[in-house]
């Protein structure tokens, strides 16, 4: 489970889904950690702690990443597993939520651009297969 915990305007997480989504969709834009380091206006070895999740991700920075992916920031929170527990005397209400549905979505997207980058890299091969071919048959026939 993956509790959010938020304490002076800073988001904790236990599993980091919110930094591997952060992740995920900077390499689904083909974006560098130095791209995003830069657009945040702060060193590409302090970004790259915040996808490892060893800096804690402060509201404001959360923000700053969404705008740049030009997203609203709860999007970057579909991943997680959100837990709201009240303790009300008598009253105890649990609320457990998983948006599942959005990550498979990103998921197959993700594998789909896989996929056509790697038939753009076989029709590339054989272009350039067939171009030393015609290369090899041009110097045979200049021997």
């Amino acid at each position: 489970m993956n509790n959010i915990e938020l304490k002076d305007n800073v988001i904790s997480q236990e599993a980091g889904l919110i930094t591997q989504r952060i992740r995920e969709m900077r390499e689904k834009e083909n974006w560098t950690q130095e791209y995003m380091a830069e657009q945040l206006g702060m060193s590409e070895n302090g970004y790259a702690k915040i996808e490892r999740g060893e800096s804690n991700l402060s509201l404001k920075r959360l923000q700053q990443i969404a705008d740049i992916f030009e997203v609203e920031s709860a999007e970057l929170l579909k991943r997680t597993m959100v837990c709201f527990v009240n303790e009300n005397g008598a009253n105890s209400n649990n609320y457990y939520s998983k948006a599942g549905d959005e990550s498979l979505q990103f998921e197959n997207e993700k594998l789909k651009l896989m996929l056509n980058h790697k038939e753009e890299m076989l029709v590339q091969k054989d272009e350039q297969i067939e171009a030393l071919k015609n290369l090899v048959a041009v110097l045979q026939a200049t021997k």
